[in-house]
Parts: C-alpha cells; structure tokens; sequence
C-alpha cells in the first residue's frame, strides 16, 4: 500500500477541499440564484502576462458555497483565491455582474515560507441570473 507524502501545499489543499466539500450547495445558500458564469484569468505577479484565460458556467445545484479556484504556482503553499465573499456581496446586492482582481497571499514556495509571498494575479468576472417568482409560485429567470 502506497502511502501518501504530506507537504505544506498537500496539507493545505487537503484542508481546503474539505472545507469546501463540507458547505452547502450554491443553490441551497442562494435560492434566488439560477445560473452563475465564471470567466477567470491567472496573470503573472506584473499583472502583465496572462497565463490562461477560462470561462465556464456553473451548476448552482451541484456548486458549493466555498466557491474558491487554486492559485496555478504548483509551488504555492496556502494561497489560492476565494470568490465566496464576492459572490455573497453580489447576490446580496442581486447585482447582474461582479468583476475584480485578487493577488495570491499564499508562500511563493516551501523555501521561501513566512519570506517571499506568490502574488499571482486572478481578474474574474462573474455573471449571475436570478429567479422571480411569477403569480403560481414557479421560477422564471431574470437577468440582472
């Protein structure tokens, strides 16, 4: 039986993931949201060079709520880039869109912990529709 080496960035990832497994679906925490896009790009510490661009549509039903994206250093130790508090601020607010920059506050790598800090760039953008109940109780969708 092989078993695992932990690391600082293993140890981490493994807590995060358990953090987000444990939340509640996006459906569940935000029942008037009905369709989510994410369109993301991970930029160089410089905020220059783009290194990947994504966009993608998410299942509010299958989603959770620790809604978070890994920061693309694989030398990174606990840094990352955690969307749910701008996801909470924008369907409270049922704004249409929300967009921003976050720079990764994670250790460049094992070497350099409580020294050099990743500072990779995430730009997002995201792109929210919300239910309204119409007069027999279903949902129809509303752009916002």
């Amino acid at each position: 039986m092989r078993h695992q080496k932990f690391t600082p960035r293993a140890d981490y990832r493994l807590a995060e993931a358990q953090r987000t497994q444990a939340s509640v679906s996006l459906a569940e925490k935000f029942q008037e949201l009905k369709s989510l896009t994410v369109e993301f790009g991970h930029f160089s510490p410089e905020g220059v060079t783009r290194n990947s661009q994504i966009k993608y549509t998410v299942n509010p039903v299958h989603a959770k709520s620790v809604f978070r994206l890994d920061c693309p250093n694989g030398e990174c130790i606990g840094g990352d880039f955690d969307l749910s508090e701008a996801l909470t601020q924008t369907v409270a607010a049922r704004e249409g869109t929300a967009t921003g920059e976050m720079c990764c506050q994670g250790w460049l790598s094992k070497t350099t912990i409580d020294r050099i800090h990743c500072r990779n760039i995430l730009r997002y953008k995201l792109s929210l529709e919300y239910g309204q109940p119409t007069a027999n109780g279903a949902n129809q969708l509303q752009a916002a």
